[in-house]
């Protein structure tokens, strides 16, 4: 078994988990959505990220490509819920939850992709 392989993997479906639990729940309603769950969301994802970096293939780059989709939509995921928190007069409402959760459904789709490229390469390499 290969560790470097392990913890790939393992921070690849926990970027994906982590995503999914702050995305789960009612679009417009803050409450069922934590800060720091997307805090963690996006730390996780930035840690999958520096992993896929070493990796020269053409596999590796379409993983690293999902990774930086992912990153890219969480932190505008939480720069929208750190400007809504913080600087708007309204605050976190029903609309701009629901822009944080979509922006996070989009990098939720994104780690979607990168666990289905690792199910498939470690399929294929089975096989071998």
């Amino acid at each position: 078994m290969n560790l470097e392989k392990v913890v790939f993997g393992f921070f690849v479906l926990l970027a994906a988990t982590v995503n999914f639990g702050f995305v789960l729940g009612d679009l417009t309603d803050p409450a069922q959505h934590n800060v720091y769950e997307l805090f963690a969301a996006l730390v996780v994802s930035l840690v999958a990220t520096v992993l896929k970096f070493g990796d020269r293939t053409q596999l590796g780059a379409v993983h690293l490509a999902t990774s930086l989709v992912a990153d890219l939509q969480l932190v505008a995921a939480a720069t929208v819920w750190g400007f809504l928190a913080n600087a708007s007069p309204d605050g976190l409402d029903a609309s701009g939850t629901t822009a944080v959760v979509s922006l996070a459904a989009g990098a939720l789709l994104a780690n979607a992709v990168s666990v289905v490229l690792l199910v498939s390469e470690t399929v294929s390499l089975s096989r071998s």
